[in-house]
């Protein structure tokens, strides 16, 4: 018989990198929530980006760590940005069960032009395109891939049209960033990234209770068919969206502190944390296969004084070949 999952006072508190999945019976809720620390720091300093760049990729490698979890199987969750913004490429990419990596691809000087201008609002450096979920279970399955517009004023309020479209669950996503400054053990001043983010989704018993909102029709209609919200929804929306960005990042609340003063009123409950690492899944062997399936003249093309240097976009990890290894025989 499964034992009961615990109450929020009868386990160890996750801590950083852990994500903590919970469950809210007297609403009707279950979800996820998380705040990265070294693993965020790790991805970020690795690559050195500008605070605007870092901060946008910060809140994409929470969302895709809180769905990431949720993989019932091996596979892989991408996140992706593609726009004609300053910051044109954010991915983010999970492995499950527990390894995450990430990177930006931004235009610097496009970049430079935004902040002199007081344009460096996450809308305005993304600009227009995209967002993808790609859920990858392997190479013998087909891929799935969820796409909706950038159309949000941040990626938190950009997600929430993502589930309302695409999942179709009623669901609530929270996402928070930080930079702290403070002093090592030696006394030294050092610099450190901090993220945190919560996913609330509804998910009752009966399904016609999933009832939302009609979405806006186009060329500014302002009338038609409304459908109000299951009241137990409305309430755990409610509640989820009076959390304060500090709180989300802050290592003196701790998740499951946030948790209980969301939902202790309706008996939350939390389950055993998951940890994620950063870990990338290149490797020497992989690359190589890539470059023994180019054509004599690629290789050539690609080599210089007769070796092929190639990092890898995530870690930065730089692998060399001299062109005999990898011209086919």
């Amino acid at each position: 018989m499964a034992q009961p999952a615990p109450t929020l006072g009868e386990i160890d508190f996750a801590g950083d990198d852990h994500v903590v999945p919970f469950q809210v019976e007297g609403l009707d809720v279950r979800g996820r929530a998380v705040q990265l620390g070294p693993v965020l720091d790790a991805i970020l300093e690795r690559h050195d980006y500008p605070q605007p760049v870092a901060r946008l990729l910060a809140e994409a490698i929470v969302l895709t760590v809180l769905l990431g979890t949720s993989l019932k199987f091996e596979g892989k969750l991408i996140l992706q940005t593609k726009s004609d913004g300053p910051v044109d490429l954010l991915v983010a990419d999970f492995s499950s069960p527990e390894n995450v990596r990430a990177y930006a691809r931004f235009d610097a000087d496009a970049l430079d032009a935004a902040v002199q201008s007081g344009k460096a609002a996450p809308h305005e450096l993304l600009g227009k395109g995209i967002l993808a979920f790609t859920i990858d279970q392997g190479a013998h399955t087909q891929r799935y891939q969820g796409i909706v517009a950038l159309d949000g004023h941040t990626l938190e309020e950009i997600a929430g049209v993502y589930f309302r479209q695409s999942e179709q669950i009623p669901t609530r996503v929270r996402l928070g960033v930080a930079e702290l400054f403070d002093r090592d053990e030696n006394g030294k001043a050092r610099h450190r990234w901090r993220a945190g983010g919560m996913v609330a989704q509804f998910l009752p018993e009966s399904p016609e209770r999933m009832r939302q909102a009609d979405l806006p029709g186009g060329d500014g209609e302002k009338f038609g068919h409304s459908i109000g919200e299951d009241d137990k929804w409305a309430e755990a929306r409610s509640l989820v969206e009076t959390i304060d960005a500090d709180e989300l990042t802050d290592p003196n609340v701790g998740t499951e502190r946030l948790l209980f003063r969301l939902f202790h009123e309706r008996g939350v409950r939390v389950y055993p944390p998951q940890q994620v690492f950063d870990r990338c899944s290149c490797s020497r062997d992989k690359l190589k296969a890539v470059l023994s399936s180019l054509s004599p003249d690629e290789v050539e093309n690609t080599a210089t004084d007769g070796h092929i240097a190639a990092t890898c976009e995530f870690c930065s990890t730089t692998y060399r070949f001299e062109v005999g290894e990898v011209t086919a025989a």
